[in-house]
């Protein structure tokens, strides 16, 4: 069994395999590490460019696009080693990236998972908005990171530079061990794409395990690859898939009452995009709270069996604020403003 393989799922991305593959292949050789391309279905050329350029890499092919969740759910089974590394296919490694995560979950046998310092591919001395230093949520499950809240992105000045415990690891850089995602449940097949990552730390964190932030190991990450931001399929996905998640991991003390704030809270952020003149990312909005309600029956078993599994019931890594409202009526703008006393 490998100690290690680092599973990029890509779909129709040859050109970002093209620009981004060279520094994975090139600065992941050490002894029990692999390398592995999981195919979603791909019909750009992708499959027959990287068997004519890397005919010794490995591939998973997959027989349609499962999305982000279920394709690395089919490719983790796959493979046999201790670790996974769920990597992007627009991440650029450096020389020594992976080392630092590996030693520190050997050391560190309670922590299920970690990520690297993820700094932009646009501009390097920044962070990256998914994931940046590490993921937390507050309250009312609205997710942000140390380096990045709302679409505020701090400049990397070392103020992050501490091993800290997080909420969430991005899906664009997650190290996790194999035996615990498999006993977690894996990525949310019902997802598809967008914060699945979120949903299963949050199922880690219940079931009692550590979730750490390593910045003695960075990554570049180019975002945006698959759906950009403004992207109302991304608007959709986003509140919906945050709505299934609170469903399926909050405590029943909880459950109610922060599903009626973010009911509120969402119909402003619809008046809103309403207002900027995003009349799709409008719609979006309300097709999410739809979906939402149609798919609820369908959770009820995964809710119940987070509730029977659940062991750590405190988690310290969520805010007990609501960041929305500290951003934009407070002025809090960057992690450090946040009242985390025991936070880097």
């Amino acid at each position: 069994m490998d100690k290690v393989a680092v599973i990029i799922l890509n779909w129709n991305g040859q050109a970002l395999m093209e620009r981004y593959l060279p520094s994975v292949v090139s600065r992941t050789q050490m002894a029990g590490a692999e390398v592995v391309v999981a195919d979603n279905g791909s019909t750009d050329g992708s499959v027959a460019w990287l068997q004519a350029q890397y005919p010794a890499l490995r591939l998973v092919l997959l027989d349609r696009n499962y999305g982000f969740a279920e394709g690395y759910n089919r490719a983790i089974e796959a493979v046999e080693a201790e670790y996974v590394v769920l990597l992007n296919s627009d991440v650029e490694v450096p020389a020594g990236w992976l080392e630092p995560m590996l030693e520190y979950m050997d050391a560190h046998p309670e922590v299920a998972a970690c990520q690297p310092k993820i700094r932009s591919d646009r501009q390097r001395d920044y962070f990256e908005h998914a994931g940046a230093a590490g993921g937390f949520i507050d309250r009312l499950g609205y997710p942000f990171c140390r380096g990045r809240i709302q679409s505020n992105v701090e400049k990397d000045l070392g103020q992050y530079d501490t091993v800290v415990d997080i909420f969430w690891a991005t899906g664009a850089c997650l190290i996790i061990r194999r035996d615990d995602y498999l006993a977690a449940g894996g990525l949310d097949a019902d997802f598809f794409a967008h914060m699945e990552e979120i949903d299963l730390c949050w199922r880690l964190r219940l079931l009692g395990h550590r979730l750490v932030c390593l910045p003695q190991s960075s990554v570049y990450h180019l975002g945006g690859g698959t759906l950009n931001v403004q992207n109302p399929r991304k608007t959709f996905l986003n509140f919906r898939n945050n709505l299934l998640m609170l469903y399926k991991n909050l405590p029943a003390d909880s459950l109610r009452s922060v599903m009626w704030r973010r009911w509120v809270l969402d119909m402003v952020a619809a008046v809103f995009f309403l207002l900027k003149a995003e009349t799709d990312n409008f719609k979006a909005v309300f097709k999410a709270r739809r979906a939402y309600r149609q798919m609820k029956p369908l959770m009820q078993p995964k809710r119940k069996w987070v509730q029977q599994h659940t062991i750590s019931k405190a988690i310290p890594e969520i805010y007990p604020g609501i960041s929305t409202l500290d951003y934009y009526l407070k002025g809090k703008k960057t992690f450090d403003r946040l009242s985390f006393s025991s936070r880097s």
